[in-house]
């Protein structure tokens, strides 16, 4: 029996990139998976596929996660799949690389109500339906701690999710939940397909890791699944950086 059987996790975004490998990995680890996506659908179907064809359960629901409307609906259709949630990873985002100037409102909105105020709106709906002992893990970016002028806004908002991170982990330790963010580095993803199709610019982004390369998605799906499993029960409020050591 894997270490989260009998569990129930839901995972945004996780029709791919990082959402992806983490819906796997938890299911590897013996929890039933609901898949969060906004607009693939067939995306959000193959990672379904994939988790039964390997012997375990999982289910796909339509949200965008920047509308309360949106989440509210998603979880009247969650309670007649499941009974309760034990795992909720906040994973849902979105990004462009734009300095000050080149972010005009219509941009830094969109990545505020996407990265900053899906996750508080998921989790506040998620919270009567997550079990005491739960998990909450919620996605950050080492950005929020590094100047890289040239994605200010989108640092800014997930330096909004670290905060979050901190202050439910407080509010809901007296219910024996854990709540952590984790915050990946340069990771290999279709997330800015721009910025890994140009060799030169993943070989510096290689040589400023202290392992000397970029991420893929499944390093920072173990470090979510280690907080999500009885292992990472005494881990909480804590933002973990999983970026192979860059700007050491």
């Amino acid at each position: 029996m894997g270490s989260l059987t009998g569990k129930t996790a839901l995972v945004t975004g996780g029709s791919r990139g990082i959402g992806r490998e983490v819906a796997l990995r938890l299911a590897a680890d013996g929890a039933r998976v609901c898949i969060n996506y906004n607009n693939n659908a067939a995306a959000a179907e193959e990672v379904v596929s994939a988790i039964r064809d390997a012997g375990g359960d999982a289910f796909a629901l339509q949200a965008d996660v920047g509308s309360a409307e949106a989440i509210a609906a998603m979880f009247a259709a969650f309670d007649k799949e499941a009974d309760g949630l034990d795992i909720l990873v906040n994973n849902a985002g979105i990004g462009e690389m734009a300095t000050i100037a080149e972010t005009d409102e219509a941009l830094y909105d969109a990545m505020m109500r996407v990265n900053a105020k899906g996750p508080f709106f998921v989790t506040q709906a998620a919270l009567s339906r997550l079990r005491d002992g739960g998990r909450i893990v919620n996605l950050s970016s080492m950005v929020a701690r590094a100047a890289y002028a040239s994605c200010v806004a989108y640092a800014m908002s997930k330096a909004a999710v670290e905060h979050f991170t901190r202050s439910l982990a407080q509010e809901l330790g007296a219910r024996g939940i854990t709540v952590n963010a984790v915050a990946p580095g340069a990771t290999i993803t279709d997330f800015a397909p721009a910025l890994f199709n140009d060799p030169a610019t993943v070989d510096y982004l290689a040589s400023v890791a202290a392992l000397g390369r970029v991420g893929q998605p499944g390093d920072v799906a173990r470090v979510i699944g280690f907080l999500c499993g009885p292992d990472g029960a005494w881990v909480t409020g804590q933002v973990i950086e999983a970026s192979g050591g860059m700007h050491l």
